[in-house]
């Protein structure tokens, strides 16, 4: 997420009580988690797993719990609970506000018709000739391009179902991401679309997701793209152009899906698939082989002619 005014590490430190190792006059532009970190990003890090990612990131500044040699062009925060630092910047910076349901407040193309009920948040940029569904939610900060189509009841924009691990329990991000709905994406009635935790969910142009579909945080969606209902994608996939997903599909976060890939219905992903293919199963294979092991495993229970 962008921040509303750049600071520089040295002020960062002084505001969070880190101690700053490397150059203190970095601007910090934005606030970022590993998976989509860039230039001018504060990031952080509390896991030895992670160690290495991070401080080879992109991120200009790293919050980290532990000493650490500063890689050049760099400036390290060094704070014993990092995490905690980062969600309470999240917080300061996109604060929960109390919807003032002023028109004001957002921005509707000419030709785009409101049903009742829809609720629209602070600072939401909604195109020309759309269609909102009653009912339907769409969260601060989204921007849905010309055409779109938005269903009853669905909701774009939510926080992200994305939590830190304690021994206190599960502590939720705030999310500082948006959402983008393309020109002439449709979105099927109580469709769940949320937010990302630190960049932008994205749904590419022309894409068309039936009923009760949902999308997780800091998904990138291609164009055109085919949703059955009842299909879910975890956070921060990547499925590109032209793909389809058939009904109760299921896809792990972090999988990336090739342009043209097709899953069909009640199948689910845990890797990263080739371009062009169709997938089947659960765990998916390739479908020509699922299908073929299916018709072996039936022969194993056919009695023997005698």
């Amino acid at each position: 997420m962008r921040l509303p005014t750049a600071t520089t590490a040295a002020e960062m430190a002084q505001r969070t009580g880190a101690r700053l190792l490397g150059d203190g006059t970095l601007r910090i532009t934005g606030l970022n988690e590993i998976h989509h970190v860039e230039p001018g990003d504060l990031c952080f890090v509390d896991h030895p797993r992670y160690y290495a990612p991070t401080l080879a990131s992109a991120a200009s500044v790293i919050l980290i719990d532990r000493e650490a040699d500063c890689p050049p062009g760099k400036a390290l925060l060094i704070h014993p609970q990092p995490f905690d630092v980062y969600n309470r910047l999240v917080q300061e910076a996109r604060p929960r506000e109390q919807w003032d349901h002023q028109e004001q407040a957002y921005t509707v193309g000419a030709g785009t018709i409101v049903a009742p009920g829809v609720v629209i948040g602070r600072g939401v940029t909604i195109g020309k000739d759309c269609y909102l569904g009653p009912n339907c939610v769409i969260g601060d900060g989204c921007t849905l391009g010309d055409r779109v189509t938005v269903g009853a009841g669905a909701v774009i924009g939510e926080e992200a179902f994305y939590f830190k691990r304690t021994p206190d329990g599960l502590i939720p991000w705030r999310s500082g991401g948006s959402v983008l709905l393309d020109d002439d994406v449709m979105v099927g009635p109580c469709c769940t679309i949320a937010r990302g935790v630190s960049s932008t969910t994205v749904i590419g142009r022309g894409s068309k997701l039936d009923a009760q579909v949902q999308i997780g945080h800091d998904c990138k969606i291609g164009a055109h793209v085919q949703m059955a209902a009842q299909v879910g994608v975890a956070g921060n996939c990547t499925i590109d152009d032209w793909s389809i997903l058939q009904g109760q599909a299921g896809v792990a976060q972090n999988v990336h899906l090739g342009e043209r890939t097709v899953i069909m219905a009640q199948s689910g992903v845990g890797q990263d698939t080739e371009p062009g293919k169709s997938w089947f199963g659960s765990p998916v294979q390739e479908a020509r082989k699922a299908f073929r092991d299916l018709i072996e495993l039936r022969k194993l229970g056919e009695k023997p002619k005698r």
